[in-house]
């Protein structure tokens, strides 16, 4: 089947046949996975993903069914999703599901924390305002001991004796204040909110987008270079150089050159190949750990909000005590009535909770989303040494697809060796 795949040309009626039934299959297996990624991982709409995957896989039937270099560079793509692109894909996908599962969470979190402090600034506006009819109370009483001595001591006097004392007392406009104060605090986490999601997908269907199209790029780069360039991926070891070498009665050059030379099958990294993997561990050590500051600040987000929610009715309340003590004493003689001191404690309590509050409950962090991130970061980090064996791939898929160049390559690097 790879024989019929990989010809330029089918030889009769049933290799067309089985090249279109190929063709087919594939078609259909990357237009679901094409819809499923549009659909499920940038959020487009589904009318519209259905709409562009099946364009897409109409199209993709066509080119690969007519044009043989399109089905080698096809073929390419595959291995070359291994690659540092294909680590591009998952790593915006899972910025994606961080940002569109992790975000809201902290949002919602901290808007319940904020919910919180609206309802005990509430409640104990409400509270301290209601506090003031203490003093009310205390004028009427102190003002009524200080009328009773002046009427029986026939004191002059030009005006009522009792003191007056006006409240404001408006808990209607203090609510609506309140509640005007919260309605722009929650607007404004909306708008961030929506703000950072549009820009987390915009930013993703961005990095997607180019990913996608720099994948393609890639592998039609490779295949030029595959046949344009005799010495360009030409260090390894394939039959044909064996082959090669041992017709002309010199397999020594193969085990000579063993330093120099890679054999295409074989699992060997060199050095330059191991030092190019740690330092794309390094970067992608980075990235988790800024994925995994955003995971903790959802869980420290969520145990805040949930403290702040099971603690608000416990808080307990405050008492006060107004304390009023009043002495007199006179330069004359009062033989009417004998001139009393007054004292008097006054007390309430200042309340920080209420029944009567909103609370939306706090929302747990979602483990799913880091069991899903953390196994698409191990094949992250599994396609940093795939990335090798990638390219050898490449290398097998473009010789399969065009025997004669690869005959022209090996006899290249056989001459070259055979010169060194």
């Amino acid at each position: 089947q790879w024989s019929v795949y990989s010809k330029p040309v089918p030889a009769n009626g049933r290799e067309l046949w089985a090249l279109f039934l190929q063709c087919f299959c594939i078609t259909v297996v990357i237009g679901g996975l094409f819809y499923n990624w549009m659909f499920a991982s940038l959020e487009y709409s589904w009318h519209l993903s259905t709409a562009i995957a099946v364009s897409f896989s109409l199209l993709l039937l066509l080119t690969l069914f007519l044009v043989h270099p399109a089905r080698c560079a096809f073929s390419i793509t595959m291995p070359t999703l291994g690659t540092k692109q294909g680590r591009k894909l998952l790593l915006s996908t899972c910025v994606m599901i961080v940002a569109v599962n992790v975000t809201p969470n902290i949002i919602s979190n901290i808007k319940t924390i904020l919910q919180v402090i609206e309802c005990i600034c509430k409640n104990y506006s409400e509270s301290l305002l209601n506090s003031t009819t203490l003093l009310g109370e205390a004028s009427q009483e102190f003002g009524g001991v200080i009328q009773t001595i002046v009427d029986d001591n026939n004191v002059w006097r030009p005006m009522n004796g009792h003191f007056k004392f006006a409240l404001l007392n408006n808990s209607t406009l203090v609510n609506q204040q309140m509640h005007l104060a919260g309605e722009r605090i929650r607007n404004n986490f909306l708008v961030v909110e929506a703000l950072v999601k549009d820009s987390v997908r915009a930013g993703n269907r961005l990095v997607a987008g180019l990913s996608m199209l720099y994948l393609c790029l890639e592998s039609a780069c490779y295949l030029k270079n595959y046949l344009t360039d005799l010495r360009f991926d030409n260090f390894y070891i394939t039959k044909k150089l064996e082959r090669l070498s041992m017709d002309r009665k010199a397999a020594h050059l193969l085990t000579g050159s063993s330093k120099h030379l890679l054999r295409r099958t074989g699992l060997k990294l060199s050095r330059e190949e191991l030092m190019l993997c740690l330092v794309q561990m390094m970067f992608l050590t980075v990235v988790l750990m800024l994925m995994l500051v955003i995971v903790a600040m959802d869980h420290f987000a969520f145990s805040v909000a949930d403290a702040a929610v099971r603690n608000v009715a416990q808080f307990s309340v405050v008492p006060v005590t107004l304390g009023i003590k009043y002495s007199v004493s006179a330069g004359f003689a009062c033989p009417a009535h004998e001139i009393q001191d007054f004292e008097k404690s006054y007390r309430h309590y200042l309340s920080f909770s209420s029944a009567h509050c909103r609370i939306s409950p706090p929302r747990p962090p979602n483990n799913s989303v880091v069991l899903v991130v953390g196994l698409l970061y191990c094949i992250i980090y599994a396609t940093v040494f795939l990335e090798t064996y990638a390219h050898r791939s490449c290398r097998k898929i473009a010789a399969s697809f065009f025997e004669s160049q690869e005959e022209k390559r090996a006899l290249y690097l056989y001459n070259k060796l055979s010169r060194k």
